[in-house]
């Protein structure tokens, strides 16, 4: 074995360019430096990979390059890799896992196919983005991350809504106390989904949490920092298949702040996000993709409205706001070329307490399975 064998490709385009003009000083040379396209293959060619791939499609193409694309029916990758003018298709995992023009595979797949298909790729040697959740509970998780570790290999959680210009300027507006100080962060998300089987069937890794949910938690985990709540209380609902449909979760923390987040799949709601702060809030809608937000300053009653419109693709997404994947596809690009094995906005860390939070709301409304460890699990790792 050479000791390269264990790292993985890292196909880098080197582009040296040389730029003369001619200004009133004379003759100017500038030089434009090195850069480097990551070469991906696509895990899966259901909604979520179609979408991540249209996204793709609004980035630089001498940066973002998708290579092949795989599903276990050879007839649905063709036709996906046709639809997306893909350079190969296989119809199986293992052959993408296996093509060494690959530098990271995007994992789209069912939720019960994550931990095996990181697993795959990672023992393969490609750097991973995977569809949250990565894995159904935190056992899985820390596996995944300890094999990503020992490969040395980049691995996050493709939680999107972490990467959107608008979670950047809340950060912002949050740190410089511009508002003053956070108190009160509430989150709604209400889609009526309960319909679809890889949401309702516990088999397929269902639950309403891992769908809707998780991007309540996500938003006061962002909001919060690294404030570590004193109480969790939830109160919920689980479907006769077993897993959880709603609930309503409220997080107490020191010196009197809060978070409320309400989750259900049975019904629609306005699905905004707001902040409260000792001087104002912002308001950002839709809080989970989110092009628009408004800053309210309580002293003057002034509101600021920030507008982030996204590009349109060629090929027409399935899901609202779609192309907004592009953001977190740009920021795994620019971790990559920056030698990092994972990304700061979703680090492992953060998935790993995002995990914790999954498991013990759904064990607290009797949603449980095989691996759970939420009886060992705390608040104080949230």
């Amino acid at each position: 074995m050479s000791v390269t064998d264990d790292i993985a490709p890292i196909h880098v385009f080197l582009i040296s360019l040389e730029i003369t003009e001619r200004t009133s000083l004379g003759k100017q040379t500038v030089s434009i430096g090195f850069k480097m396209a990551l070469h991906w293959g696509i895990c899966s060619a259901g909604k979520i990979s179609h979408d991540f791939v249209c996204a793709l499609s609004t980035l630089d193409p001498t940066l973002h390059s998708v290579m092949a694309v795989a599903a276990r029916s050879a007839e649905r990758s063709r036709k996906f890799a046709e639809l997306h003018q893909i350079p190969k298709s296989y119809a199986s995992y293992e052959e993408l896992a296996s093509d060494d023009s690959i530098d990271i595979v995007y994992i789209g797949s069912i939720n019960t196919e994550h931990l095996s298909l990181s697993k795959l790729f990672l023992n393969h040697n490609k750097n991973i983005l995977c569809e949250k959740p990565m894995a159904l509970n935190v056992k899985q998780l820390t596996e995944i991350q300890s094999l990503a570790k020992e490969k040395n290999l980049f691995c996050m959680e493709a939680v999107w809504s972490q990467f959107f210009p608008i979670y950047q300027k809340i950060r912002e507006i949050i740190a410089s106390r511009e508002i003053g100080e956070v108190q009160i962060a509430q989150a709604t998300f209400c889609l009526p989904i309960l319909t679809k089987d890889h949401v309702a069937m516990k088999e397929l890794g269902g639950g309403v949490m891992y769908s809707l949910g998780m991007y309540t938690a996500q938003f006061a985990m962002m909001v919060f920092g690294d404030e570590t709540p004193k109480s969790v209380s939830v109160s919920g609902h689980l479907t006769p298949e077993g897993v959880d449909s709603g609930a309503n979760i409220t997080l107490l923390y020191p010196n009197n702040k809060m978070a409320t987040l309400v989750y259900s799949g049975i019904c629609r709601m306005s699905n905004v996000a707001e902040v409260g702060c000792t001087e104002g809030k912002i308001k950002i809608y839709p809080f989970w993709c989110p092009t628009h937000m408004e800053v309210t300053h309580t002293k003057t009653g002034r509101t600021d409205q920030f507008q982030f419109p996204l590009p349109d693709s060629k090929v027409k997404p399935f899901y609202d706001n779609a192309t907004g994947l592009r953001h977190e596809a740009e920021a795994v690009r620019q971790a990559i070329n920056d030698g990092k094995k994972e990304h700061p906005l979703m680090s492992h860390e953060a998935s790993k307490k995002l995990a914790t939070f999954v498991e013990l709301v759904r064990n607290s409304l009797g949603y449980v399975i095989e691996g759970d460890i939420a009886s060992q699990l705390s608040i104080s790792k949230l």
